[in-house]
């Protein structure tokens, strides 16, 4: 991977371009008087600063992923730009069609078992027909545990070294009443593995040592939410596929599929609850680090791997006094490799709590911390809008 020189100087560009962009509206700056204080309630607020400054978000995100050495650091400065609705006519009716701000993300991440990644992600919206787009590349070196149950020794740990190379592309296309969407997608790594101790296990093929992932696939969306960052009400219903084959540069032949519903509803005017239900199936013969894993909040990442995946997980946010609030979440989830083991193993259990700030009332952006507890360890995160942003 120490060859892929091009790789990195495109990652390092799109960062430093990002992080330029921060400066870049020098007139705004002069139009505007930038506070970070809000005209409503003159509590701290970055919405005036992100709109006029092309301000950033700073996220400084401590990981606590066991799977990455149970400590470690991340700095996400996230540049959000709020987008002016348009006014379409319809059968001689006028409609205002919101759209959503547009966001670019730069990554810098190091943890306690020496991973690392750097990484840019770009999301926006060409309005007028309705297209939006997102674009994310990285670049990192990925210290992580797999596990593996053997008839005769039982359930084991197995420490690899990922050098990869991640680029994802999607773009949608709204119709109907601009809540359904539709388009394609692209995942493409180039990845290099290492034990990191004497030898590869026999799980390991000689594929897999060191191969690319080439996968195209399609993507159908319906999107109620009030908004994208931390919704108070609405759902979002998503089913996509990847689709990967020799035909398209993988040396992989495998069908992913995935389907999710993330609904929320306010239960009085200061309590939102959520629900949110999530499965993956994987078809063929993926790459072992690709199969489906348990993903909630307290549960260490691929620690329950299967060739399909089905989870649900529940939220309630209590707006308790002005702009804070108090969170309290559970879920459940199973991995399994045929249909009919549903269920013929432990449930997968996770529960926690954490707060809330308001940060950008403009935007509905909240962030806070969360502290989850699963079946073996405890956990906490940074969170950014919601932890089931999408």
């Amino acid at each position: 991977m120490q060859k892929n020189t091009l790789h990195i100087l495109f990652i390092f560009v799109l960062v430093v371009a990002s992080l330029f962009t921060g400066i870049a509206n020098a007139q705004e700056k002069q139009k505007h008087k930038i506070t970070m204080k809000d005209s409503l309630d003159g509590a701290f607020d970055l919405s005036n600063y992100m709109i006029y400054s092309n301000g950033f978000v700073l996220i400084p995100t401590i990981i606590t992923e066991p799977a990455l050495g149970g400590i470690g650091a991340a700095l996400v400065p996230v540049f959000i730009k709020k987008r002016a609705p348009i006014i379409d006519t319809v059968d001689g009716k006028r409609r205002v069609r919101q759209i959503n701000p547009d966001m670019t993300a730069t990554l810098g991440m190091y943890t306690g078992n020496k991973s690392w990644m750097i990484g840019a992600f770009r999301a926006g919206t060409f309005a007028k027909p309705g297209i939006t787009y997102r674009v994310m590349a990285g670049y990192g070196s990925i210290n992580t545990g797999f596990y593996k149950t053997f008839p005769d020794i039982g359930e084991k740990e197995f420490k690899f070294n990922f050098k990869t190379v991640p680029i994802y592309l999607q773009t949608l296309k709204q119709f109907g009443n601009n809540k359904w969407s539709a388009g394609i997608q692209y995942l493409f790594l180039n990845t290099k593995i290492a034990s990191q101790r004497d030898s590869l296990p026999s799980f390991v093929t000689q594929k897999e040592i060191k191969s690319i992932v080439s996968q195209v696939g399609g993507v159908i969306q319906y999107d109620s939410r009030d908004n994208i960052f931390t919704p108070d009400k609405g759902v979002r219903l998503e089913s996509d596929f990847f689709w990967s084959n020799g035909f398209i540069g993988s040396d992989y032949n495998a069908w992913r599929i995935n389907y999710s519903a993330i609904g929320y509803t306010p239960i009085t005017p200061k309590l939102i609850g959520g629900l949110r239900i999530e499965g993956q199936q994987s078809l063929g013969n993926p790459p072992f680090y690709l199969l489906p894993f348990v993903n909630l909040r307290g549960v260490p990442s691929e620690r329950y791997q299967g060739n399909a995946t089905l989870l649900t997980e529940a939220e309630a946010r209590w707006d308790f006094y002005r702009r804070w609030s108090i969170v309290l979440y559970s879920g459940v989830g199973e991995a399994y490799d045929k249909w009919s083991d549903m269920f013929a193993n432990p449930l997968v259990y996770s529960y926690g709590t954490g707060f809330r700030y308001l940060i950008a009332r403009k935007f509905k952006l909240r962030m806070g911390m969360d502290i989850a507890r699963g079946p073996e360890t405890w956990a906490y995160y940074v969170v950014f809008g919601s932890s089931w942003f999408r």
